[in-house]
């Protein structure tokens, strides 16, 4: 990662959330670096303004680099929570990869970006959070996708403004009870019971800002279950890329600051393996998009 490049994070200290800036493996407190700042246990209000605090952090990196030598917290020992407990909305992009797309029974590439919603305060869990493996379902299966976090409202926008929109980048793992693709009802896909069960949103851990990503559409995708690495792409395999995906959404929906788009994922789903492969208690996903970190989530 680039000496430059800073990423933020909220992190468990004495059984607080704390906001923190990373850089190089240490973690500073976001109140430490921007003086006169509240302590902060959620990264959703610096999406109300992003552009203003992230001129501070800047600032206050660039005053104080100090702060980032042997008194920072060690990002290895460090316990981190969800970056945004609460975000606005969790809108989905469904057969995004060309890849994806060969490996699974779709009858043809979507036209235009084909999106859903998400349940959001029940689904999103933080790195390392157990999700349990929901009774009914014998199909649960894993999707690496990168997770676009929008930082500025806008409606109808142009290709040359859409990525303007985004703040940052996290993963994002949209799991998914694939029970009610394999037998779904005549009225077509039941997207709720497939994709909205508690804890089917793992983000984190790290929000990467935008300005670090330049090229969205050229990171390096790996999943692994178990430690097998089960998906290996790049997000240069996408159909629609994120700035079209925006445009499309726009002249649905206005985004807000707070929402997130999961991008969709690669080839190598377990619906997609012959014969099939499906998650089940006692095996981890672990999943790692370009600079975001490593995304841990144990299945119970």
């Amino acid at each position: 990662m680039s000496g430059n490049m800073y990423r933020l994070a909220i992190i468990i200290v004495e059984g607080q959330r704390v906001a923190v800036v990373e850089r190089e493996d240490r973690l500073v407190p976001l109140y430490r670096l921007v003086v006169g700042t509240e302590p902060l246990n959620d990264l959703g209000p610096l999406l109300e303004d992003w552009p203003a605090w992230q001129a501070k952090i800047e600032a206050g990196i660039a005053a104080h680099p100090e702060l980032f030598d042997a008194s920072g917290i060690d990002a290895k020992s460090a316990t981190f929570a969800l970056p945004f407990e609460r975000p606005a909305n969790l809108i989905c992009i469904g057969a995004n990869y060309h890849d994806h797309v060969a490996e699974m029974p779709v009858p043809m590439t979507p036209t235009y970006p084909y999106g859903f919603l998400k349940p959001v305060r029940n689904t999103v869990r933080a790195t390392g959070e157990p999700v349990l493996a929901p009774r009914h379902v014998n199909m649960m299966d894993w999707e690496a996708e990168m997770g676009a976090v929008i930082g500025r409202a806008g409606k109808n926008v142009s290709i040359d403004d859409a990525l303007g929109l985004v703040a940052g980048y996290v993963n994002f793992n949209d799991l998914s009870a694939r029970d009610w693709i394999a037998s779904r009802p005549g009225v077509g896909i039941d997207w709720l019971i497939h994709k909205g069960h508690d804890g089917f949103a793992p983000i984190g851990p790290y929000f990467v800002p935008a300005k670090f990503i330049p090229d969205p559409q050229a990171l390096p995708v790996k999943l692994t279950v178990n430690g097998v690495v089960k998906q290996d792409s790049s997000t240069a395999q996408m159909i629609y890329g994120v700035a079209e995906i925006i445009v499309h959404l726009t002249t649905v929906m206005t985004l807000m600051p707070g929402d997130i788009i999961a991008t969709g994922t690669p080839a190598g789903v377990g619906h997609g393996r012959k014969p099939p492969e499906y998650l089940k208690p006692g095996d981890t996903v672990e999943m790692e998009i370009g600079p975001m970190g490593r995304l841990v989530t144990p299945i119970v």
